[in-house]
């Protein structure tokens, strides 16, 4: 590279130096070198309505339940919980996606409460339908709230989880869902084949028309704890990795995509998303499919404490994190940030 004189720039005096500039056709800082330009010139957008905003449901009236391990999130009894997607909706956001706490005493090894007509979730999904029928309803499919073992299937008599009986029960809570209003069944379980299952379920009884979000690529991972907290549903024995994914695997998440896009899935989510751009990425590359990620509750929670104790700023680091879920090919991420993220962008 060429060091020349600046024709333009008069010898400085009395310095002992020599003004010069790079000869550099391509100067990428001028790009950036205002609000205006950068805002015209950037790749990614984050919008309110790319956000889908996870809720919990609690039995009871004038209910919102602090859970201590996600800061300013909360379970809503049904009258609270309409007030609070009426103003989620007045935000942007276009869609929720429900999950419910069911107290001990109606836990039990099958999760029968989760086959019950008119449980808690029927409550909840008829209440907003006919509140906000223009809010996009989804709904939780998986039985791990409902169980006492806290497992997302039902055990054989090794306390084995037993697939094909579990996505027969899964079948039926997503007929029940839809019959209550959700305009989308989300099947968080990972068993093996429960969207082709779900799908037929649902074209049989008349519900062509709701959608199925897979969780298709959830792995068994470790920033799960606050959630798990917040519907008292961690395993009471052993884990989730016979069901749910490896860490350590990518070629097995595109094959779960590809089998799941082939079943009938109408979008896909990658669960959770920060330590797995990569796998947002691949899929996007793989599908035309809508590919979605969960911004999780540990990932959350870390942000607030951090944040909590001075140490990172909030609002600049959800909205990096997001992004970056953005940039590596998510169309929609459901994040529990979502009320808050919008308030952000609404100023702008």
């Amino acid at each position: 590279m060429q060091i020349s004189k600046n024709p333009n720039t008069k010898k400085a005096e009395n310095t002992g130096s020599q003004p010069f500039s790079f000869d550099l056709p391509q100067r990428l800082r001028r790009n950036r070198k205002s609000p205006a330009i950068r805002s015209l010139l950037q790749e990614y957008h984050l919008l309110p309505s790319q956000l889908i905003a996870p809720l919990f449901v609690v039995e009871g009236d004038n209910q919102m339940q602090p859970i201590h391990s996600m800061p300013e999130v909360y379970r809503f009894s049904i009258d609270l919980l309409v007030k609070e997607v009426l103003e989620l909706y007045q935000l942007g956001i276009r869609a929720v996606n429900l999950f419910t706490y069911v107290p001990q005493n109606k836990k039990d090894p099958l999760g029968t409460e989760a086959l019950r007509s008119g449980n808690l979730l029927q409550k909840a999904l008829y209440a907003l339908k006919k509140e906000i029928p223009e809010m996009c309803l989804m709904a939780d499919i998986a039985l791990d709230p409902f169980t006492d073992h806290g497992h997302d299937g039902i055990l054989n008599d090794k306390s084995e989880i037993d697939n094909d009986p579990t996505i027969e029960i899964l079948g039926k809570m997503s007929i029940l869902a839809a019959e209550a209003g959700a305009d989308v069944v989300s099947p968080s379980d990972m068993m093996d084949g429960r969207v082709a299952y779900i799908r037929g379920t649902l074209d049989k009884w008349g519900y062509q028309n709701v959608s199925i979000l897979s969780y298709a690529a959830k792995y068994a991972s470790a920033f799960y704890g606050p959630f798990r907290d917040a519907l008292d549903s961690a395993p009471k024995f052993g884990d989730k990795k016979t069901y749910q994914m490896n860490p350590c695997n990518s070629r097995e998440a595109l094959l779960e995509c590809l089998l799941d896009e082939e079943e009938g899935a109408d979008m896909l989510l990658i669960k959770p998303a920060l330590p797995y751009l990569d796998i947002i990425a691949k899929v996007k590359q793989q599908s035309l499919l809508p590919v979605g990620a969960y911004h999780v509750s540990g990932e959350y929670s870390m942000v607030m404490a951090a944040a909590a104790n001075g140490w990172i700023n909030r609002d600049a680091v959800l909205t990096e994190s997001l992004l970056s879920i953005k940039r590596a090919g998510a169309d929609f991420i459901l994040t529990y940030a979502a009320r808050h993220m919008a308030k952000l962008l609404r100023k702008g």
